[in-house]
């Protein structure tokens, strides 16, 4: 990585200059991050991440964090002696696993992060789908790939019933950053894990998002030689899962993405959260630093 004080003053001026009109262009716009990956365990991205979640906010945007926490439940679950058990993917969370998601999500992982953002400057506030009624869900019915008439019992992993964001729009008109944890509550106050990526795309939706920025462990959407696509419509990603050039874990991802487009979002940005400040040159520069998905309205 560069060390800024190397570089010139007037490269850094010129840098600065080149980002004015972003900043302009997304004043008071509200951008949807969705945190994982290893900009959430290395050190040095996560300090590059609160600092760049900082800088929007006092540049006039407006951030919203929703984070995972996969490899922090699982290393929880393991010291109590209880091993993750998945189906297609999805983790099955009985009330025990629960309890234990609940308490890495919503505090270990979810403290670090208001942490993190409150040492760089801003002022972040915690919050699960319980907390002004945020995210309503129901028990997620999971069919069978292969045999749809098969149904699998993946415990309490929730599936979105409806969003309100009043408590996140009074967060923000308030100069707080928002940290959502993907906790939702059902009718008999149950609670239920459900997928960071589908409440990311559901919340940039709900609120009407200038972006939605997914952090990842990969480049972007890569073609069949593996170069980056840079930019894409829903209906080219629709035509690059039918060719099978996407598949496996970038499905699920995708599919909230080219959601939120259709939604009108109008931009998804998938970024590689392994380049330090990526999500800044993404938002702030002409360089593409992952994949946008722009909304094909």
């Amino acid at each position: 990585m560069t060390d800024l004080q190397s570089i010139d003053p007037r490269d850094k001026a010129e840098i600065l200059a080149q980002a004015l009109p972003y900043i302009r262009q997304f004043h008071g716009k509200t951008m949807v991050i969705k945190y994982g990956g290893n900009a959430m365990t290395d050190p040095a991205l996560q300090q590059d991440f609160a600092e760049d979640v900082v800088l929007l906010k006092l540049v006039g945007m407006n951030p919203v964090v929703v984070h995972g926490g996969g490899p922090q439940i699982e290393q929880a679950l393991k010291r109590l002696g209880k091993k993750g058990e998945f189906v297609q993917g999805m983790r099955v969370t009985d009330a025990e696993t629960m309890e234990v998601v609940e308490w890495v999500l919503a505090g270990e992982v979810q403290q670090d992060i208001v942490g993190l953002i409150n040492q760089a400057g801003g002022k972040a506030v915690g919050l699960t789908g319980r907390d002004g009624g945020m995210i309503r869900a129901r028990k997620l019915r999971m069919l069978d790939h292969k045999d749809p008439a098969v149904e699998h019992d993946v415990g309490q992993v929730g599936d979105i019933v409806a969003i309100d964001p009043s408590v996140v729009k009074a967060l923000q008109d308030d100069a707080f950053i928002p940290v959502v944890s993907p906790i939702g509550f059902g009718e008999d106050n149950e609670s239920y894990n459900i997928n960071a990526d589908v409440v990311a795309s559901r919340l940039a939706t709900v609120l009407q998002a200038e972006k939605l920025v997914m952090l990842t462990n990969i480049p972007g959407v890569l073609d069949k030689a593996g170069q980056l696509l840079p930019e894409l419509t829903p209906q080219q990603i629709d035509d690059l899962i039918a060719d099978g050039t996407i598949s496996g874990g970038m499905l699920p991802k995708l599919a909230g993405a080219i959601d939120a487009a259709k939604a009108g979002v109008n931009a998804v940005h998938i970024v590689d959260g392994r380049v330090p400040h990526s999500m800044l040159l993404e938002i702030l520069t002409d360089q593409a630093y992952g994949t946008m998905i722009r909304s094909s309205q």
